[in-house]
Formats: structure tokens, sequence, C-alpha cells
């Protein structure tokens, strides 16, 4: 099979992971718990297309169509292909996971307009909570956890503790640079903290391969290496395009996507200003300089 399919992995025998590599921008993961009888997905895919080969993919291991569908977050690489399931399937995310949905709408479609993206209706979910909700597919309880604003201001953790494992969505990026912008570089590294601690010995990063714990050191040490940077840029009075510029990224220079790095300085910058976890952040100026970064060419969707 070559490298850039789509696979599955079982991690339990209810329990699959739908990987796509290479995990690149609009390449996330996805995965379901099904007993045969009733099947719950996480998390969808970028466009149709994807959306249904992981429709296929689902179908081809017996389990029947979702029920429920939970989405680890808004942005449309997760949530995109969630009318290909709904309505049969109820879609359940964090409150605000639903209102960043809606007022994002086609927001990929602007950011990648070259990009085949399909028949896409938003879809938000329609079922939502603040804090801790635990649902169940078939005998296998499903903890949904808001560990506060991280990646984006609606993070899911799903949390699967009689199999140890645990989707963490896009709070670990396994072999890719980690996206904070949209969310906050301290909650993220508390987010950490609260995966950790569940104990979970299989990890289903929202892009990458399948990992064990192992990658939230990794992550951590990516995200203490960007305030680090900008307490000195900061410090220096320098723009967070002018730091990363100037930045040697050492280790973290054979992740993916390493233009990240001037969006990550943009929201450290933030936080540094006093500003809150999540606050706006002007993107088209974030995603210009990820172009400036990249050499003058825009960041590719790779789905």
């Amino acid at each position: 099979m070559p490298a850039t399919d789509p696979y599955t992995v079982q991690l339990a025998p209810t329990v699959h992971a739908y990987v796509q590599p290479d995990g690149g921008w609009c390449l996330n993961n996805a995965g379901f718990v099904s007993d045969g009888g009733s099947t719950l997905l996480v998390d969808t895919a970028a466009t149709e297309r994807r959306a249904r080969l992981l429709r296929e993919a689902l179908l081809s291991t017996g389990a029947p169509l979702p029920r429920t569908l939970v989405n680890t977050h808004h942005h449309g690489d997760h949530t995109y292909g969630n009318a290909v399931f709904a309505p049969e399937a109820t879609v359940v995310g964090h409150e605000a996971c639903r209102q960043e949905v809606l007022a994002a709408g086609h927001q990929l479609h602007l950011i990648w307009p070259g990009t085949d993206f399909g028949d896409i209706t938003i879809t938000a979910p329609d079922m939502t909570y603040s804090e801790r909700l635990t649902l169940r597919a078939g005998g296998t309880e499903v903890r949904l956890i808001h560990p506060g604003v991280g990646h984006t201001v609606g993070d899911t953790v799903v949390h699967l503790p009689e199999h140890g494992i645990v989707f963490t969505g896009d709070l670990v990026f396994n072999g890719g640079t980690p996206f904070i912008p949209m969310g906050s570089l301290a909650g993220s590294l508390r987010a950490l903290d609260l995966l950790r601690s569940l104990d979970a010995g299989t990890v289903v990063p929202g892009h990458g391969p399948v990992g064990d714990p192992s990658v939230y050191d990794a992550t951590e040490r990516y995200l203490r290496y960007v305030a680090e940077l900008a307490e000195s840029g900061h410090g220096k009075g320098l723009t967070p395009l002018e730091t990363a510029r100037r930045a040697d990224l050492g280790e973290f220079a054979a992740l993916r996507e390493s233009e990240r790095l001037v969006a990550n300085l943009h929201r450290a910058y933030a936080e540094l200003e006093g500003c809150a976890g999540g606050s706006p952040l002007d993107l088209v100026t974030v995603f210009g300089d990820m172009t400036t970064m990249n050499g003058g060419v825009p960041v590719a969707c790779h789905a």
C-alpha cells in the first residue's frame, strides 16, 4: 500500500483508528468504536471524497454506519465530512465547537480555493456539552472531556478508559508541527497534563501515526521552545515573523509544516501581551507570515 493511502488500525476488538498519511495540512485522523450493533465515529475528513473513503473503510470492518459522530474540534479537516454521516448520525461536540463550526463556515474553501472539497454542507454538532460527557457505543464507555482552550476553544478529548485509548484531536501532532494560533500556548501545555493523567497507553493524534504517551513529551518540548523564543523575541521588540526567521529549529527542523512556527509565535506574543487564550488573531496576517516562511509559496492542502 502506498504511504499516501489512508489505512485502518485495529486498536482493540471494538476500536479502530483511521490514519491519513502524510498527516499534513488537511490530512487528519479519525476513528470509530463499534460492537457490530452500534457505532460511534470520531471526526471525519476535509473533502467529500475522503469522507466517503472513511465511510467505506468503516463498513469494511463489519461495523454499521454510526449513530453518533464526535468532533474533536471545529476545523474543517475534522468536520467538513460530517454531512456524509448526518442526519443518521447525531453530531456531538463541545458547545464552543458548534459555535466555531457555524462561524467558520466554508473557511477551508477560502484558504485553499484550488482544492476540490466536493459537496460540503456545513454540519455543526447538534448535541453539545460544556465540561464532560459520557457516551456508550455498544458496551464501550466513551468519555468526552473538554481540556479548556488548547488547540482551539472547543477541543474534545475522547477517552476509552477500559481500553487505555485516547483520541487527542489536534492537541497532538505526531511528526508534524503543533498549531495553536486559534487556541492557547499555556492551555495546550495544560491539556498535555490532562492527557497524561488519563494514563492511556495508546494515543491517536489528530495527525500522524498512532503512538504512545511519548508523543506528549515531544509536543511539550516544542511548545516550551516556542514559549522561550517568544519571550526572547518579544523582549527584543521583534515581530513574530522576525523571531521565526532568526530561529534555529534544531530538533524540530524534521517536523512537517515548520512554517507553523510563526503562527504559533503570534499566539505566544498575544499571551505575553495579556490576551486571553482563544482570542481572535488576524488570520490574514498569520497565513501571510506562514507563506513568507514557506519561501513565498502558500501552504498547500494535501487532501
